[in-house]
């Protein structure tokens, strides 16, 4: 495969993955500041989400809906659900003839349903939790469309290698975010609505409900989110998966770039299936998720380098 074609399969996928994050992060959090108001801050959002101007992002403060159409709508933020739909679809159109039309197709609507002034206007003036449901329902289908037209091969490689890469920085970033948030504010290590909002946000609310019978609990989300190798949003699980497709991608031609990418892969699957909760703690649980963190960053750079720079 042509390393332009494998790259733009590649980011793609990491597109659609990081939209469908951040509608999903949007929407659990504008229902909790409509239930919260005088103690919710958008703050952990934008800073995960958002890669615009910092003065602009201050003048919105707590304003849900200026917060909610500047991360869906806002040219000037790198990551808008409209500029990151923008590049999956200038990729997907270089590719076209790699992927099965309907994908090709799935992907346009979803592209103009971003564009459509009648979302605008639930934002601005009516309830913005319908424009969100709408476009998550494009992400949904995407993906359903994605399982079934595929061949599986190297080009569902690729995109599977960019989705779980993508999905498992996210979920570093969210735990991240929100621990950090609570050496500031000790009190939210026992408010349950905390937790029950970070797991919400990550798909993950009714697997701990199912898993832990206690209730709400630090520890027990910290497991869930990074070692529960059944959560599909886990760290675990991503990583299984990025190690699973790339074993794919093996070749005679490319053997000394493969064998050092998989060493990389095979260590960070190892940091983390031998890592406990307790032991995340006693390193620094901060430290320990920026090592995972930058670990991840450096699988993408080797990607870029051995797999996407020749062309």
């Amino acid at each position: 495969m042509l390393s332009r074609v494998a790259s733009s399969l590649y980011w793609l996928s990491r597109y659609v993955e990081r939209s469908d994050g951040i509608l999903r992060m949007l929407k659990i959090n504008y229902a909790s500041s409509q239930d919260t108001i005088h103690e919710f801050t958008w703050n952990p959002v934008i800073r995960i989400s958002s890669g615009g101007n910092e003065e602009e992002i201050s003048t919105m403060k707590n304003d849900s809906r200026a917060v909610v159409e500047y991360l869906l709508f806002n040219r000037d933020n790198p990551n808008s659900i409209i500029n990151m739909i923008t590049l999956a679809r200038e990729n997907a159109r270089s590719v076209q003839e790699h992927i099965a039309k309907d994908l090709w197709q799935c992907l346009n609507e979803y592209y103009h349903t971003v564009k459509d002034p009648k979302l605008l206007w639930y934002v601005q003036k009516d309830d913005p939790i319908t424009a969100l449901d709408i476009l998550i329902k494009q992400v949904m289908l995407y993906y359903g469309t994605a399982e079934s037209t595929l061949e599986r091969g190297e080009i569902r490689s690729f995109m599977n290698i960019g989705k779980y890469l993508e999905r498992s920085i996210q979920s570093i970033d969210i735990l991240d975010i929100k621990f950090i948030s609570i050496s500031n504010d000790p009190d939210l290590l026992t408010d349950a609505s905390y937790w029950k909002h970070l797991l919400l946000s990550l798909g993950g609310y009714e697997l701990y409900l199912k898993s832990y019978r206690e209730g709400f609990d630090a520890e027990n989300v910290l497991e869930l989110v990074m070692l529960n190798k059944d959560f599909p949003r886990s760290a675990i699980y991503s990583v299984n998966n990025i190690q699973r497709y790339f074993e794919r991608l093996k070749s005679e031609k490319n053997l000394e770039h493969y064998n050092n990418l998989s060493f990389n892969i095979g260590r960070l699957h190892s940091n983390i299936t031998y890592s406990s909760v307790y032991s995340m703690k006693e390193e620094d649980l901060h430290t320990y998720l920026v090592k995972v963190r930058n670990e991840l960053f450096g699988i993408g750079s080797l990607l870029d380098e051995y797999y996407f720079a020749s062309y």
